[in-house]
């Protein structure tokens, strides 16, 4: 049981749990920043135009290159 919810993911991308940790958390770190972009963006149009769709196009190329 505990191998099924910590370690079978991890093992389906070639990952270690701690290395899929350290995957996940920069992810989401990232598509944090992308929301805060976004967020600016949307009250301020002229500022970070492009950068949560570019970083939203860099995180599915990282997950789509990854094992399955």
């Amino acid at each position: 049981m505990i191998a099924r919810i910590f370690l079978d993911h991890p093992a389906k991308v070639d990952e270690t749990f701690f290395q899929h940790m350290a995957f996940a958390l920069k992810f989401s770190g990232l598509l944090f920043a992308a929301a805060g972009a976004a967020l600016v963006h949307a009250i301020v149009p002229c500022l970070f135009e492009k950068t949560a769709s570019r970083i939203i196009a860099t995180l599915y190329a990282r997950t789509h290159n990854r094992g399955h």
